[in-house]
């Protein structure tokens, strides 16, 4: 399905962004797959690809512009192209909106907004020269619907950025053959939730949300890989602009 494309994917080394990267491999992709933390790009790059002849790793803090150019020039030096770009860089933690401190916001503006912005900035004129290309980015439902349980202001104003940038840039760059979507999952189990709570509250607390969703169970990393790839595919080539939810049927009721 992707075979001979290349495939850079941010906040790559776990969770929903390790799932894309490998299952971008199995069909065939060259992928780059990028984070803050060199020791799990490493692990995540050698479980996928222990030859490292087709999936490789950029380490660096994509909200700074540098890093998404860096990554560019390691693709294109690697693999010769850039076709399909996933913004998949995330921060999650509940915090009620008037706990925020000034620092703490701005990492969620520089993690999602920037990080999408700049990713997507550096991308996109290597696209165009290609002909095309596929932007997937992974919003959120709380940026469509908010949880009374889990008060998260600064990451549902981030990842509703993502999705206007989703929409801005699909129309803006449709002339060019470029298709972005976005995909917005509900309670999906990573180790997002790991940076909050310890394992043994995870195992206990993440089970309660199974019934926020209509199907009665959690998201699962594969589950919204699926939906992104679906997305990149470009056989696809008619669907740009579009914020799908992937959630288990959580943005479809009123509670």
């Amino acid at each position: 399905m992707f075979k001979y494309k290349t495939a850079i994917v941010t906040g790559g080394g776990s969770g929903i962004g390790k799932e894309v990267a490998k299952q971008l491999f199995q069909e065939g992709a060259n992928v780059i797959i990028n984070g803050r933390r060199e020791n799990i790009l490493k692990e995540t790059v050698k479980e996928i690809d222990p030859s490292g002849n087709k999936v490789i790793y950029y380490a660096g803090d994509i909200g700074k512009k540098e890093t998404s150019e860096n990554i560019v020039k390691k693709a294109n030096e690697n693999f010769g192209s850039i076709d399909i770009l996933i913004n998949n860089t995330g921060k999650f933690k509940p915090t009620p909106f008037l706990e925020y401190g000034e620092e703490d916001f701005e990492s969620y503006l520089d993690t999602i907004v920037k990080g999408t912005f700049f990713a997507s900035q550096a991308v996109i004129p290597e696209m165009i020269k290609n002909g095309g290309g596929s932007i997937v980015n992974t919003g959120s439902m709380w940026a469509i619907n908010p949880v009374e349980a889990t008060p998260s202001s600064a990451y549902s104003a981030a990842m509703a950025s993502r999705h206007a940038l989703t929409k801005n840039l699909a129309i803006e760059f449709a002339k060019d053959n470029i298709r972005v979507n976005a995909v917005a999952p509900a309670v999906v189990e990573t180790p997002i939730y790991n940076t909050f709570m310890s394992d043994e509250e995870v195992k206990e607390v993440l089970p309660t949300f199974n019934d926020l969703h209509p199907l009665q169970r959690n998201g699962l990393p594969e589950d919204i890989a699926k939906a992104i790839l679906f997305f990149a595919n470009e056989e696809n080539s008619w669907i740009t602009g579009v914020i799908m939810p992937v959630d288990g049927g959580a943005s479809s009721r009123i509670r």
